[in-house]
């Protein structure tokens, strides 16, 4: 698969979605090429913000265990992989689709992708820029999810049921993400 069909893949329901499926990645496979070493990415970036930064970024930033906080998140994104993945699959289910297993999972590791990518924006220390990339990569990640559930469930444009999977599903990530975060200010 090529870059120009990989930044397609939010955008439409066509080509790269395809491809993807038909490769019937194993879900062994995705985590540890894909989740493994992207979950990495917000860890190491945030290390180094936090040791680096410190309270320029922003207040209480530099009085965290950051070593401690970071493996927690490294940890807890592993773990929201695999609960998002079977969430997917019984979301999808309960609405009389059919997607298996590795599709399911496949869409939870494509989905966080520009979530992970953002957290490369820690290497400017400007708060604004931070929470921009963080909200535009939410956005991606939305669409994703929208198109890889079109395309994986094989339905046409506007469908009610792959809206209603994909507010569902967005909002269990939300509500993960939020709680990782959360996690992040608490220690």
């Amino acid at each position: 698969m090529n870059v120009s069909s990989m930044l397609k893949l939010p955008f439409s329901s066509n080509g790269g979605w395809a491809e993807l499926q038909r490769r019937q990645f194993s879900i062994p496979m995705l985590a540890w090429f894909v989740v493994v070493p992207l979950s990495l990415l917000p860890p190491v970036m945030l290390y180094y913000a936090g040791t680096h930064y410190g309270d320029d970024f922003i207040t209480g930033f530099g009085g965290k265990e950051w070593r401690f906080i970071t493996t927690i998140l490294f940890l807890a994104e592993l773990l929201t992989f695999f609960v998002m993945g079977w969430l997917i699959h019984g979301v999808v289910e309960s609405h009389k689709l059919k997607v298996s297993y590795n599709d399911a999972y496949l869409l939870a590791a494509i989905a966080p992708i520009p979530l992970w990518l953002s957290s490369l924006t820690l290497l400017v220390p400007v708060l604004a820029l931070n929470v921009l990339a963080v909200f535009a990569a939410m956005a991606l990640s939305c669409t994703l999810v929208y198109q890889g559930l079109r395309s994986l469930c094989h339905r046409s444009p506007d469908d009610v049921l792959t809206m209603s999977v994909t507010y569902t599903v967005m909002a269990a990530s939300l509500l993960a993400w939020g709680v990782l975060m959360a996690l992040v200010w608490a220690y």
